[in-house]
Parts: structure tokens; sequence; C-alpha cells
């Protein structure tokens, strides 16, 4: 089926006063690798065509809305590894649930509060 729009590449761009705090988390805390970086914008690829970048509000025409109604959602291949590593990187995820439509996840929190969710599939029904 052929997309009426067809978008080869997603980017969120999160826009913050709090530059250093939220550059040191996503890149030295989460390890996301980073695909382009200048003093005031830093994005990061989460998958192929998937991107995540920061850009520093005192920089740009656009002002942080804050972190609230937010959640920045990933899809993961093992839950439970996941909440391992973020734990060993110094990060602590909220206990992993089970979802009534089969997904197990886990959330956890950026320096500004907003909300991260990692999820997989859970077992077959």
């Amino acid at each position: 089926m052929k997309h009426a729009l067809p978008v080869l590449r997603t980017n969120t761009i999160i826009y913050t006063g709090n530059w250093d705090a939220l550059v040191t988390f996503y890149r030295s805390r989460m390890q996301l690798p980073v695909s382009f970086s200048n003093d005031w914008f830093i994005e990061f690829e989460i998958t192929p065509g998937a991107y995540l970048s920061i850009a520093d509000e005192s920089r740009t025409k656009v002002k942080s809305a804050g972190a609230a109604g937010l959640t920045l959602s990933w899809q993961v291949e093992d839950i439970d590894a996941s909440w391992q590593w973020l734990n060993s990187r110094g990060i602590t995820p909220e206990t992993i649930k089970n979802h009534p439509w089969g997904a197990r996840t886990c959330y956890f929190y950026d320096p500004e509060g907003r909300r991260l969710e990692l999820w997989s599939k859970g077992p077959e029904r």
C-alpha cells in the first residue's frame, strides 16, 4: 500500500532551557549515538530513520512547552534486559508491568521529568 505522505525519516525535537543536563542524559547515560551536533543542537539516532534531537531554546525561536504531556515510547526486544541496563546506568525505571493488550512496559524520566516508555511484546496468549 502506497502512503499518501511518503515520510522517509522522523525526528522528535525537544526544546529545552536545561541543555547540559538533557544532552548528558541522552548521550552519556542513555548512550544514544550522535548523528549530528553543534553548540546548541544535537541529534541522536534511535533507529535507522528515527531520531531524537535536543535544541537549546535560548538559541531558537521555539521555546519549551515543558515536559508535561509528552511520552517518548520505544519498543525494545527484551524489556527485562533493557530494565537491567537502565539500572546499570544509574537510571531508575519503574517496575515492569504486563498490560492487557499484550505488552510489557516500564517507565522512567529524563532530567526535565519527561516520561520515557520502553515496551516489548508480552507472552503469546
